[in-house]
């Protein structure tokens, strides 16, 4: 069926549309109220902007997914994006969530904690923090009230061998060591809550009377640390927006744009102080303002999952829309969305519009230069290379053993000349005996083109360009491979020795000027194939080395060996663990533990 008869076909539902290009690759996700509507405007309308004709051209098939609502459609986007990354989306570069100061009311001795996961905990959280570091101030609150910061399992009259550093720097009550009640500890908690919330004065006026002490003492290396706390909690408090009320909770979207880029700056503004502010580019491919405002807003919040009660918007957009629903339902009141036209709220706009037009003037200009050469190179490589397709997308493989032994495949990936490190991926490998590079390189190879129809990331997309560390033996083996999958994907080798390029159909090898851009990515995609593989294998070769010292363990079996790795993950977290720690493994005794210890200082020797 062609796109003509599908799009006839199209419900007037509200549903997810998956566009994808001739090789399967999902190039952009989108969500709509009808889908019948919203996928026939990309086909109908001829007045898109020149990088939607440049999407839509390269649409040779699509998908739809129905939803029950307009708001299950908007998860699902969320979700799918996340999982796909499509090149025509726009997506968060950092997708990171703020940090925020996290304290659990309903622990015995709640703790203070700088997290970036917001959990479900009834815990109270405080932030989101940027531009001013959340441990600074957690370090503030410790020398003004000695709450502990500390992992430990605080249980009742059990005392620890040893108290922490901490309680020796007077930074904490040492309730480990139960040199404090809990009634004694509970009566920090109100300051501590009050000063994070930004009502409360007395963590600053408590810096600055032991910072006078400790100058009177002549102890001038503490009265440092005490005035640097001192000017970050001024520099704290003058961020109160004095005609905001100490309560106000409100987020302030700003926008600029060019024919390159869209801008996206942010205020958090939590009881009345603004946290911070921070910029987000994008290139301008979307259809218009509104809707790449939404799609922003769609992943910000994703991410960031405490809401405020207010957002302030530099243009009009659809109140209605599903994800302003969604955050409503996850307040539990109604979400207030604003366009201001004047007032405290129109100012708070025109300086997140300007922080947006200045980071747009300063960065993006510099951005989209590099982005540019990055094209012109691999443009070049093609003509350069004799190659089918432009390589956008550059998968590189590379085999690390000794001797045969702990023989693992790297697998690489570049996106438009850049590294895109959540595509790696990696192979043991298993079912070649001895060092053969050219049999372990088919197996890993075979592995992942079995897999071109998964649901991972990167085995889905078709390469535009296959690229070996080797010569041409390598090719050779891989070619025939790929062409029983019907992909008909260049294929390259680069030898290490003499820099010499060797691709299909081609006895002779081809050689760039060491100073050339073009061999420069080359030699940047192999060594980076060829370190990701070193670090692999390294890991695997310590790994079973562990796991041979572990077996000389009376007692130890192939269960609790599983449950140590799994506990501790590396070898390195197994080394620091103490007794205490190894016991809370399942059947790890302490005497067990004990000769564990013993062992794996052996690797050290």
């Amino acid at each position: 069926m062609n796109i003509k008869e599908k799009l006839k076909k199209l419900p007037l539902s509200p549903g997810v549309y998956i566009m994808k290009d001739k090789f399967g690759n999902i190039i952009y996700i989108g969500k709509a109220k009808k889908l019948k509507n919203r996928v026939s405007q990309y086909f109908i309308n001829k007045n898109h902007a020149e990088k939607v004709k440049t999407m839509v051209s390269q649409v040779a098939d699509f998908d739809y997914i129905l939803t029950n609502s307009e708001l299950d459609a908007l998860v699902l986007e969320c979700n799918l994006i996340k999982k796909h990354q499509p090149f025509y989306n726009i997506l968060l570069k950092d997708g990171k969530s703020y940090p925020y100061i996290k304290l659990d009311l309903f622990e015995d001795f709640p703790k203070l904690e700088v997290v970036r996961q917001i959990k479900k905990d009834k815990a109270k959280y405080f932030g989101p923090y940027f531009g001013i570091n959340p441990a600074e101030i957690v370090k503030a609150v410790n020398y003004a009230y000695p709450i502990r910061t500390c992992d430990r399992k605080i249980k009742d009259n059990h005392k620890m061998k040893k108290a922490c550093l901490n309680y020796s720097l007077g930074l904490c009550s040492a309730p480990c060591m139960c040199k404090i009640t809990k009634e004694e500890y509970s009566k920090f908690i109100p300051h501590v809550c009050d000063f994070l919330y930004g009502k409360d004065d007395s963590v600053y006026n408590i810096i600055c009377k032991k910072m006078e002490q400790a100058v009177e003492i002549e102890n001038f290396e503490l009265a440092i640390k005490l005035r640097d706390l001192k000017f970050m909690l001024l520099k704290l408090r003058e961020r109160s927006v004095t005609a905001l009320p100490t309560t106000s909770n409100i987020d302030v979207f700003g926008m600029a744009k060019n024919d390159n880029f869209y801008v996206f700056s942010v205020l958090i503004i939590r009881q009345g102080k603004m946290l911070g502010a921070k910029c987000y580019s994008f290139d301008n491919s979307q259809i218009d303002s509104e809707q790449m405002l939404i799609s922003f807003l769609t992943q910000f919040y994703q991410v960031n999952t405490i809401f405020p009660d207010k957002i302030l918007l530099p243009i009009t957009v659809d109140v209605d829309d599903a994800l302003f629903k969604s955050i409503s339902v996850k307040l539990g009141k109604k979400l207030e969305v604003n366009i201001p036209s004047k007032g405290i709220n129109k100012q708070l706009i025109d300086q997140a519009n300007n922080n947006a037009s200045e980071f747009l003037n300063k960065n993006c200009e510099l951005e989209e230069k590099k982005k540019k050469k990055k094209i012109e190179i691999l443009n070049n490589l093609k003509d350069i290379l004799n190659l089918k397709n432009i390589p956008f997308r550059i998968e590189c493989y590379d085999i690390s053993n000794i001797s045969g032994t702990s023989s693992v495949c790297s697998m690489v990936v570049f996106l438009s000349g850049s590294k895109a490190s959540k595509h790696y991926r990696k192979f043991k490998i298993k079912e070649v005996v001895g060092p053969n590079d050219y049999e372990s390189l088919k197996e890993s190879i075979t592995r992942r083109f079995e897999k071109l129809n998964s649901d991972d990331i990167s085995f889905s997309m078709v390469p535009d360009l296959i690229m070996i560390d080797g010569g041409k033996g390598q090719i050779n083996t891989c070619r025939g491979l790929i062409k029983s999958y019907n992909k008909d994907i260049d294929v390259i080798s680069l030898a290490e020795r003499q820099e010499e390029i060797f691709v299909e159909e081609n006895p002779l090898s081809i050689k760039l000027s060491k100073d050339s851009d073009e061999l420069k990515l080359l030699q940047k995609v192999r060594d980076e194939a060829h370190r990701f593989a070193i670090t692999f294998h390294r890991k695997l070769r310590k790994k079973n080395q562990v796991l041979s010292i572990l077996d000389e363990i009376d007692g130890l079996g192939k269960v609790k060996k599983e449950n140590l790795l799994e506990k501790f993950k590396s070898v390195k977290r197994m080394k620091k663990a103490s007794v205490e720690d190894l016991i809370q493994v399942s059947g790890i005794t302490p005497k067990l533990a004990l000769e564990i210890m013993k062992k794996l200082e052996e690797l050290d020797k």
